[in-house]
């Protein structure tokens, strides 16, 4: 790109776009406020989500938790789950949107940790695995397990970011 080139409307996809408009509208005809965790997604969500005019009034504030520490430090997670389960596991990324969720003013909070590639992976848990939070204010935490496999870092960030917004989406 050169300096007299013009600058994309978006760096996501259109589809991503699409469900990240329809979670801003249906949020904000709710009420509600949204957080997220994120650490392989890197703050790609909350990325999305303020790309879309109107999303003051619905997202809250993300956590970008890359790290094992940043984890425990800034959304609380216990580090026994780390050091029992791993950082990719359903105990973290219960324990992730469970913080997010009681450190914001937020009514719903997504998370995510996983592993992008190109490296990292093991036979256990392999390039592509990511574990999926969503806690709700008065509801039960739910955990779901996407393995999306090795194709490319990108496309995994990408398709988990699609996931979490699924998710916030559910009724």
């Amino acid at each position: 790109m050169t300096a007299d080139s013009p600058l994309p409307d978006s760096l996501f996809p259109a589809p991503l776009r699409d469900l990240a408009s329809r979670l801003v509208a249906d949020a904000g005809v709710r009420g509600h406020m949204v957080a997220t965790a994120e650490s392989c997604t890197g703050g790609l969500i909350a990325g999305l989500l303020t790309e879309i005019p109107g999303s003051s009034a619905v997202v809250d504030r993300g956590f970008v938790t890359y790290t094992n520490a940043a984890k425990t430090e800034l959304l609380g997670v216990p580090g026994e789950f780390i050091a029992d389960h791993g950082a990719v596991s359903a105990p973290v990324a219960r324990a992730m949107a469970e913080g997010a969720l009681a450190r914001s003013r937020a009514q719903m909070a997504v998370a995510v940790t996983g592993i992008a590639g190109p490296g990292g992976g093991s036979d256990a848990k392999p390039v592509g695995l990511v574990w999926f939070g969503l806690a709700r204010s008065g509801a039960a935490t739910d955990t779901v397990e996407h393995r999306f496999g090795d194709r490319g870092r990108t496309a995994v960030r990408l398709a988990s970011v699609q996931v979490a917004l699924e998710m916030l989406l559910r009724p």
